[in-house]
């Protein structure tokens, strides 16, 4: 089997990377590990990032046809201080979400084969990626490909197999679920973010989605000791966690008491910042949450995925067009992805909040005072300011005397 391009990952980043290629003409194999229809762990959330990536993707318009749509992002820290943050925000469950971007990079051309596993890349004499073993219905398959894109998410496996994993461990961990509670719908009209010692070093949150249902859940950032790539799980427990946050947050413990779970509460890793894995090597580009495309303060990552995904399609296109050879195209998408890496940073800086829950307390009772601050904080949001600032000595004492 033959392709211009293989795409490891039918998730955010590979549907939108097999989306662009496929557009431009560019002969695209997609294939996961999972039949299409799959769930995926995940807070749901569409932030101003995804809205736009959705956007330039085409599909902005469908999404919103399915999805719930909110206006704020509430902030409520520990003493129960809450500030209302402005955004164009939307919450669309990850099975809905992700068939559709599915469906529209096969619209575009890409072909689909799942399920299917990525097991080992093919390797030339060279040593260059010419493609990848795949194990299909229990037989091992070759496909050679020009490139291979590695869109595969947060468990390590892939990047492992391809030589390119450079931490093992996640960067967090989150649980969450579904709750069906109608006679709610209304009572929560924002994305709820919620900082207390009952989950530190966490969050919990509620965002409304379609059909009367909410999605529930727990995160928790820096979850493992790392040491050379490799490391434990802290003393985490996210059951508890969970447990303790609706205990401790009454509209949690009511949406538990009044709605009815659906499913079971499912847990999964994070990789975040950019870091843990190499993103490229010579015929193959990593894209997406295997290249650590979600923001640790938040644990938003669907944009980012989307928005690494087409800077990879982008890197082959350009190369493909102006006949540039391996190099130039992995420098050009290194390049792409070392721009948006100080964004990332500066999220890693703000993660500090859910270390120290009390300035969760210090912003919103800050924000509740000053429109200044609010609109900064919407700017966070909307990535058009700075959320290092926001905790950082000098931003702090801003809080005070601006």
């Amino acid at each position: 089997m033959q392709c211009d391009v293989l795409v490891v990952g039918a998730g955010p980043a590979g549907s939108a990377c097999a989306r662009v290629l496929a557009q431009a003409g560019v002969d695209v194999l997609l294939i996961d590990q999972a039949a299409p229809g799959r769930d995926k762990i995940c807070g749901d959330g569409l932030i101003p990032d995804a809205h736009a990536a959705l956007a330039r993707l085409g599909v902005l318009d469908q999404v919103m046809a399915r999805a719930q749509r909110v206006d704020h992002v509430g902030c409520i820290g520990p003493r129960g201080g809450r500030i209302d943050v402005p955004g164009t925000l939307a919450v669309l469950p990850r099975r809905e979400l992700d068939a559709l971007l599915l469906r529209a990079a096969q619209d575009a051309g890409a072909r689909l084969l799942a399920p299917a596993r990525f097991e080992a890349p093919v390797v030339d004499a060279a040593g260059r990626v010419a493609g990848a073993h795949l194990k299909v219905d229990g037989d091992e398959i070759e496909v050679q490909a020009q490139w291979v894109v590695l869109a595969t998410g947060a468990v390590p496996k892939a990047l492992s197999a391809a030589g390119l994993c450079e931490r093992h461990t996640p960067s967090g961990v989150a649980l969450r679920g579904y709750v069906r509670a109608p006679s709610l719908v209304g009572q929560f009209k924002a994305l709820e973010v919620v900082w207390s010692k009952a989950v530190r070093p966490g969050y919990g949150w509620i965002f409304p989605a379609p059909d009367g249902c909410f999605n529930i859940g727990v995160g928790v950032t820096n979850s493992h000791n790392t040491l050379n790539g490799k490391g434990a799980k802290k003393d985490i427990n996210l059951r508890a966690i969970f447990d303790a946050f609706c205990e401790h947050y009454e509209p949690a413990a009511r949406l538990m008491r009044e709605g009815e779970l659906v499913g079971e509460l499912k847990g999964a890793p994070l990789r975040c910042t950019l870091e843990g894995a190499r993103w490229t090597r010579p015929g193959l580009l990593v894209t997406g949450e295997a290249a650590g495309s979600t923001y640790s303060f938040t644990g938003e990552g669907i944009g980012k995925a989307m928005e690494t995904g087409m800077l990879a399609a982008e890197a082959v296109l350009q190369g493909r067009r102006q006949g540039l050879d391996d190099g130039a195209v992995r420098a050009g998408y290194e390049a792409s992805l070392h721009a948006l890496k100080p964004k990332f940073d500066l999220y890693q800086r703000a993660n500090r909040v859910n270390d120290m829950p009390w300035l969760a307390d210090l912003l919103i009772w800050r924000a509740q005072r000053s429109p200044t601050l609010l609109r900064r904080m919407s700017g966070v949001l909307n990535e058009t300011s700075n959320p290092g600032h926001l905790v950082s000595l000098k931003g702090l004492t801003r809080l005070f005397f601006e």
